[in-house]
């Protein structure tokens, strides 16, 4: 019989605990630099990522532990990044965008590459061949020489 998986627990910004194998966790060089001490287990906490992201990470942290994310190509070629990621990956940056945004974030705070480039090239593939005014309007930036208007 094969030994129990040794895990780390994830603690997110609320405090809601995650069990997660080591092996699927040290996708992120962060965890895995904070666990590297050989315990059985380890609780990471992890005050920048709520419970939600975090989950969402574990989940393509998760698939991809077998199934090793597919390379984009940089710079992206086309705003339809449905042509060039696997279709789970697609469906995963297919979300809001101030969740898109969060697990940028947790990618990048986490350091799990191949998640920092997919989200990426995700919001790349929404100012792609747009206008100014268009990614402006697309991710609610004012204009800092307008911003006395826009604040009244």
């Amino acid at each position: 019989m094969e030994a129990e998986q040794r895990c780390v627990v994830l603690v997110s910004s609320e405090g809601e605990e995650f069990k997660v194998p080591r092996e699927i966790a040290s996708a992120s060089l962060l965890v895995k630099s904070m666990t590297e001490d050989g315990d059985d287990t380890d609780v990471v906490p992890l005050p920048k990522v709520s419970s939600y992201i975090l989950k969402k990470v574990v989940e393509y942290c998760t698939h991809h532990h077998d199934n090793p994310p597919e390379d984009i190509p940089t710079p992206l070629k086309t705003s339809n990044l449905a042509e060039v990621v696997s279709e789970f990956d697609f469906n995963f940056v297919n979300v809001e965008q101030t969740v898109l945004l969060d697990l940028l974030l947790a990618a990048d705070y986490l350091n799990i590459p191949s998640l920092l480039l997919l989200t990426s090239a995700k919001v790349a593939s929404m100012i792609k061949g747009r206008s100014p005014e268009e990614i402006r309007r697309e991710f609610n930036i004012i204009r800092e020489e307008n911003r006395w208007c826009e604040d009244a």
